[in-house]
């Protein structure tokens, strides 16, 4: 499918590799602690998403909070493709489609967060678990972004082809719909 714009009566191609696409999506539980309630809360979380989570590990030792270094502390789950859409499209309204300005970095990625999980779609309260949030990381793409990550042929991106601030707000609002306060 090609789309041809019209400015001042000529049309112009407009061009497929300036396409902004997701790249994945993360959602990231920092819990702060390891035993049977993260056991409880991973559980809950892969019924809900249908994916398995994986625990993150403290990176470091913080005796005020008696974290101790490679402890595990938090849980994490990457979507790709469609599930990501969906997951998105969920999160989104979690926070009722608004976003703020400073959800954005400025290389075009997303993060947001959503303060309660029954705030999800179809997630129901759970009293051995209590409340807890999660943070929603989007990270955003054109076509050709693969020439930085390749072992073999590594290339950068040119500043033309990388994705602004701005372009990812457009972006969000024409697909999403999303509100930018």
């Amino acid at each position: 499918m090609m789309v041809i714009v019209v400015v001042n009566g000529s049309s112009k191609k407009q061009n497929k590799m300036r396409d902004i696409e997701i790249e994945k999506v993360t959602i990231n539980l920092g819990l702060g602690s390891s035993g049977e309630k993260m056991d409880n809360i991973k559980e809950y979380c892969e019924n809900l998403f249908g994916r398995k989570f994986v625990k993150t590990l403290a990176r470091t030792r913080n005796p005020t909070f008696k974290i101790k270094k490679g402890e595990p502390i938090g849980l994490k789950c990457t979507f790709r493709k469609k599930e990501a859409e969906k997951v998105l499209r969920d999160s989104l309204s979690a926070v009722r489609n608004k976003l703020k300005k400073k959800n954005f970095d400025r290389f075009g990625n997303l993060s947001f967060g959503v303060k309660e999980y029954i705030d999800y779609p179809n997630a129901k309260y759970d009293s051995t678990i209590g409340l807890f949030g999660f943070d929603v990381c989007v990270t955003f793409k054109r076509k050709g972004y693969r020439v930085v990550k390749r072992k073999i042929g590594f290339s950068k991106i040119g500043k033309s082809h990388r994705i602004t601030k701005d372009e990812c707000m457009e972006f969000m609002k024409t697909k999403y719909k999303v509100e930018i306060v």
